[in-house]
């Protein structure tokens, strides 16, 4: 089982938008904390807690969320590009081809959450022979 939390000014607006966009679907919600399930992936949960809520960490609580990246390997990262594209998510790194072998894409989140989507690919062989590999 894998869980994420994440600090969030809304919580169920923030699991929603994951719902919606990601395929998560809210399993608990007590306001102030939100559980949701992947539906493709059920060890995979990602939860939201009020960001000023006495449970979270004092050293953070209060502040927005910063340097936070949620990745998500998919089999076709150019129809999940279309796709998010459409629905008028802000693409704040466009669709790359990586020499280390990943095709990838970020997208802006709620709360200060960023998310990449990417698909693997077959490294740069040269690519590979500089890095030591």
């Amino acid at each position: 089982m894998i869980g994420i939390v994440l600090a969030a000014a809304e919580p169920a607006k923030a699991a929603g938008w994951f719902a919606e966009h990601f395929g998560f679907t809210v399993d608990v919600d007590l306001g102030w904390y939100v559980n949701t399930q992947h539906t493709g992936d059920l060890k995979l949960s990602l939860d939201f807690v009020q960001r000023d809520h006495e449970s979270w960490p004092v050293v953070t609580r209060g502040r927005d969320v910063a340097g936070t990246l949620v990745a998500f390997v998919v089999d076709d990262v150019d129809a999940e590009h279309e796709r998010l594209a459409r629905a008028g998510l802000e693409v704040v790194l466009p669709l790359v081809t990586e020499p280390w072998g990943q095709r990838r894409f970020q997208v802006a989140g709620p709360d200060g959450v960023f998310v990449e989507v990417l698909q693997r690919v077959e490294p740069d062989p040269d690519w590979l022979a500089a890095n030591g590999f």
